[in-house]
């Protein structure tokens, strides 16, 4: 007992060393800037203040001119509180403001650490109203045009909405990049290779700063937050997009020349990507999935992802399905749709149509009528947390038990790792699924409208009509053949 009494001891003591250290780091190593009020008559507005801490040793003070009544105040979310009757577009404007002024704080002291509090103010006034020091207007911020250009793109077409939420994600992480580095408001003629070149090291250990400016990541949602180093690959899809843009500002002689094409051997190392051996279910898989009888908890996605190999599309074309995209050819119920995604000269603009077999349209007719706007399944929204696709499709595997191991490469291990397909699956399972099934019957890899005439994926197109690419895939997925009136109804 005596033993027991001292671990238990020993353990308390350990838990407090660790505490008193993790929280005595957290003072002495974090960059923090907070905003608060000076109470005084409740019905009078005040001045919201800000306190910027480096560590023990560092206290700097601003007095803002954004004013705020006590009453609405929300001294620990340092926002209006949730419940004031306030109009939407005022709390926004007002939070967005106490936000901004952070992020110009922080911007301003990472440029210079040697700041007192009456420098940080002069540097903020100058900085807000350059017109009171003589000093010319500020340039529009690469991170303001780079947002406007993406704008843009999706107002035209270039992009679609899914493509956009990537560019919104880089621009975010740019941001924070340049915020920390002291250069917030850079205009993009003063953006060079060593910018793109601390932005990659910045990607890669951007995990590591969350602790010291975690003002940078207060409003992220906590799954988005970055906790570990990002990949090769993820980086170098992100500098892709960046390179994008500087392109287009080249080619519309906003800059001289992209700071990309400076980078010269280097280049090919930051920006490339290393793709591991595709993989697949097995016809065998496939239908354990199709014939598993699930608890209603994974019946939504059983149908859901069932239905996507079946088609073989990306998941930002699939979600958009409703009963509009089916038509009928020769009693042959097909699903035709313009593909989201651009192509590398312009957008695809020749629809696609995949017959439907007969697995994916029994479950659809199940949904046919019950769904809000007509959908044609009960998609699930963006996102990949509990209550999302991907992850739902990996509980779904792992009921079924599709647990073959297959490989893929560890950057940090220098070697392959071997994982169960349950514990990596995701949506583009389903697509490479329905790329192999078609190749295992020695189809062309997109004879069944899979992609678009003139896609760069495409090894060759194949002028196959409905009724022969659906004779095809149901040989492909071992279903029978049938045929549909006009109402959608099986033809006995």
């Amino acid at each position: 007992m005596h033993a027991i009494a001292l671990c238990c001891a020993i353990f308390e003591l350990s838990c407090a060393i660790y505490v008193y250290l993790h929280n005595r780091y957290n003072r002495e190593y974090m960059t923090t800037v907070k905003a608060f009020i000076r109470t005084g008559k409740k019905d009078k507005e005040v001045n919201v203040r800000f306190r910027l801490s480096d560590g023990r040793n560092v206290q700097l003070f601003h007095k803002s001119d954004i004013m705020v009544s006590p009453t609405l105040w929300d001294a620990k979310t340092e926002k209006y509180k949730a419940k004031s009757i306030i109009k939407l577009d005022i709390r926004t404007s007002f939070n967005t403001s106490i936000e901004e002024r952070k992020n110009l704080i922080l911007s301003i002291y990472g440029s210079n650490k040697e700041l007192t509090s009456e420098k940080l103010e002069i540097l903020i006034d100058q900085h807000l109203h350059p017109e009171k020091y003589n000093i010319s207007s500020e340039e529009e911020s690469m991170c303001s045009m780079f947002q406007r250009y993406v704008d843009g793109w999706l107002n035209a077409g270039v992009i679609g909405p899914g493509r956009k939420k990537h560019y919104d994600v880089v621009i975010r992480e740019l941001t924070r990049f340049l915020i920390i580095n002291g250069i917030d408001g850079l205009p993009v003629n003063e953006f060079n290779k060593e910018h793109i070149l601390n932005f990659r090291d910045f990607l890669r250990k951007e995990y590591t700063l969350v602790e010291k400016f975690p003002e940078l990541y207060a409003e992220m949602n906590k799954r988005n937050i970055p906790s570990k180093e990002r990949s090769q690959n993820t980086i170098a899809e992100k500098l892709l997009l960046l390179q994008a843009f500087m392109v287009e500002l080249e080619s519309n002689d906003v800059i001289p020349v992209s700071p990309f094409r400076k980078i010269g051997k280097e280049k090919e190392s930051i920006m490339k990507q290393q793709y591991d051996e595709p993989f697949f279910l097995t016809k065998t898989e496939f239908n354990e999935v199709v014939h598993k009888e699930c608890p209603e908890t994974l019946q939504r996605v059983k149908d859901v992802f069932v239905v996507q190999c079946c088609f073989g599309c990306r998941i930002g074309d699939f979600r958009r399905f409703t009963f509009d995209n089916i038509s009928i050819e020769e009693g042959i119920p097909y699903i035709h749709y313009l593909p989201q995604k651009t192509h590398k000269d312009g957008l695809i603009r020749t629809e696609i149509k995949t017959p439907i077999i007969r697995i994916a349209y029994d479950i659809i007719m199940k949904y046919k009528g019950r769904l809000p706007s007509n959908a044609l399944l009960p998609y699930y929204p963006d996102g990949n947390g509990e209550t999302g696709y991907n992850y739902q499709i990996k509980k779904l595997l792992e009921y079924c038990e599709i647990s073959r191991k297959v490989a893929m490469f560890s950057a940090a291990l220098e070697t392959n790792e071997y994982k169960s397909i349950y514990e990596i699956a995701s949506s583009k399972l389903a697509r490479k699924t329905h790329v192999d099934l078609m190749n295992k019957v020695q189809i062309d890899k997109y004879a069944a409208g899979l992609h678009a005439k003139g896609s760069g994926a495409v090894d060759r197109y194949t002028g196959l009509g409905i009724k022969e690419r659906f004779i095809l895939m149901c040989a492909a997925f071992g279903c029978n053949q049938y045929e549909v009136d006009d109402d959608l109804s099986v033809m006995e």
